[in-house]
């Protein structure tokens, strides 16, 4: 008899192994060993992987708290924690429906019988069965019309997954928490790459509005040294003209670069959630483009692989799809349950927790659908196919990734020898504009001269500020292209960090 109650239980346990469904294994991608174009300057082949703080090489104190503001204050990254916590939420919700769920319940009934009760008014009516039970029962109801009970009682039920159908979604549940977090790294990054790239793009507007300006300065000087020399007869009228067309011309440019600043500074506010005059206030006028004084740790194209977000999204949505393809598979077989209802019942309450007033129900079943009209088949071809795209996303992912990380190397290269080249020129141009001045002023060379080396020179020192600024893009593209986590450590961030920067 005991070996008969047990039966379910043991069923269920000789039947745990008969989980189907694919295993998964994770996609092993081949490479290679290297990456074109990583030997060039500034790069260094490293098993290090990016730091999260990476941007203190650039030395700029207001980057740095900018970014720690942006990655603690940022909207998107907000909805992106909540995210976290809803998913992990869902896992738990899921994980539960692989234990017992167990309910209580207790409670008190009263209740009356009417003596008009078609079917049981006779039994409770002195009398209403007729004179011959009336004389038996000495007129008196067979039955009681009021009674009162209280009952106390639990409610167990467990759904003994076999063929691992609730593992399979549970396993879902946890990789979809897990890309969640994903999600979350990934944000962040492109967060603190905006922010990073507003600010630079920022200070380079100022920059080259402090030139412009340099510029403006030098050629109102020059503007009333060509008046004074009209004026005693020795200069032209063109080249009063020309002074005064260049120094309007260069002041032209100003209005747009404060477009630019403008525009720059909103977009940090935005991701900072702060208001345009709070950004005025963190913004002070510096006139210094910052410079990447660090390098750039490159390691295999499999650490790419390892370290970017989207790549191990990818990865992950295959993992969770492969399991809903488990779960559909199992879906197909048979459910059992086990169920039960141990309580007490009692008349008077006093007599509740006696060992008379026990009561139980237990009961075992299955459910298997045999014959849907091939829907079961059509839902495992669905996820089949879904794993399928997934893989050939991931795949995706990881030729855009090395493809990003090369070019990005190669921009890198090349911008640095663009930044060299403009230095050179630069250079050059100083020369030039001394010794055209110089000559001006000896009366050698008209003003034709002087204001032809005076735009070259404006024009080089826009660019060397173009330069540098496109290189320091590059600097965080290519980190971004690398991958690895950005967030900020507290207690890193309670180190003081002194970094020399070098101004332009």
């Amino acid at each position: 008899m005991k070996l008969r109650k047990l039966s379910p239980v043991l069923l269920s346990l000789i039947l745990a192994g008969c989980a189907v469904g694919p295993d998964y294994e994770a996609p092993q991608d081949v490479v290679g060993n290297d990456f074109l174009y990583s030997n060039v300057q500034g790069v260094e082949h490293s098993d290090q992987v990016v730091q999260s703080q990476w941007w203190l090489a650039f030395g700029d104190e207001t980057l740095n708290q900018l970014v720690e503001e942006a990655q603690k204050q940022n909207i998107s990254l907000m909805i992106a924690g909540e995210r976290i916590k809803s998913a992990q939420a869902y896992q738990k919700a899921i994980e539960s429906f692989k234990v017992p769920t167990i309910s209580l319940s207790a409670g008190a009934t009263s209740y009356q019988i009417s003596e008009n009760d078609p079917l049981a008014g006779p039994l409770v009516t002195p009398g209403g069965l007729g004179p011959q039970i009336g004389q038996i029962t000495d007129g008196e109801a067979l039955m009681d019309n009021q009674y009162e009970f209280g009952t106390v009682s639990a409610n167990i039920t467990w759904e003994a997954d076999v063929f691992n159908r609730l593992g399979y979604q549970a396993e879902s549940a946890q990789i979809r928490a897990e890309q969640a977090q994903i999600v979350k790294e990934g944000m962040t990054t492109l967060i603190t790459a905006d922010v990073i790239h507003n600010y630079l793009q920022y200070r380079g507007a100022e920059k080259r509005r402090a030139i412009a300006q340099e510029t403006i300065e030098s050629q109102e000087q020059t503007l009333k040294l060509v008046q004074s020399v009209v004026r005693s007869g020795y200069g032209s009228e063109l080249d009063l003209a020309q002074a005064k067309a260049a120094l309007s011309a260069t002041r032209s440019v100003l209005p747009q670069l404060d477009i630019a600043k403008s525009v720059h500074k909103q977009r940090l506010a935005i991701l900072l959630g702060r208001t345009s005059a709070e950004m005025n206030d963190e913004l002070k006028e510096t006139a210094v483009l910052p410079d990447f004084s660090g390098v750039v740790p490159v390691g295999m194209p499999s650490d790419v692989l390892k370290n970017r977000p989207d790549i191990q999204l990818a990865e992950r949505e295959m993992a969770a799809i492969n399991a809903d393809v488990g779960a559909a598979i199992a879906n197909k077989y048979p459910k059992f349950y086990l169920t039960g209802s141990p309580g007490l019942l009692a008349g008077d309450f006093s007599d509740l927790f006696s060992s008379d007033s026990a009561a139980w129900v237990a009961s075992v079943g299955v459910n298997w659908t045999i014959f849907d009209g091939g829907r079961s088949d059509a839902m495992i071809e669905i996820q089949e196919s879904r794993f399928q795209t997934a893989a050939l996303s991931y795949e995706q992912s990881v030729n855009t990734a090395i493809t990003e990380v090369e070019t990005l190397l190669y921009a890198y290269g090349s911008s640095q020898e663009l930044q060299t080249l403009t230095a050179d020129t630069r250079v050059q141009a100083d020369n030039t504009f001394a010794k055209a001045n110089s000559l001006y002023k000896a009366g050698l060379v008209d003003y034709m001269t002087v204001l032809d080396a005076q735009r070259q020179q404006n024009l080089i020192k826009d660019r060397q500020v173009s330069a540098s600024l496109q290189t320091s893009q590059v600097i965080v593209g290519l980190h971004k292209a690398l991958g690895g986590n950005w967030e900020v450590q507290p207690e890193i961030l309670e180190v003081p960090v002194s970094l020399e920067s070098n101004q332009q």
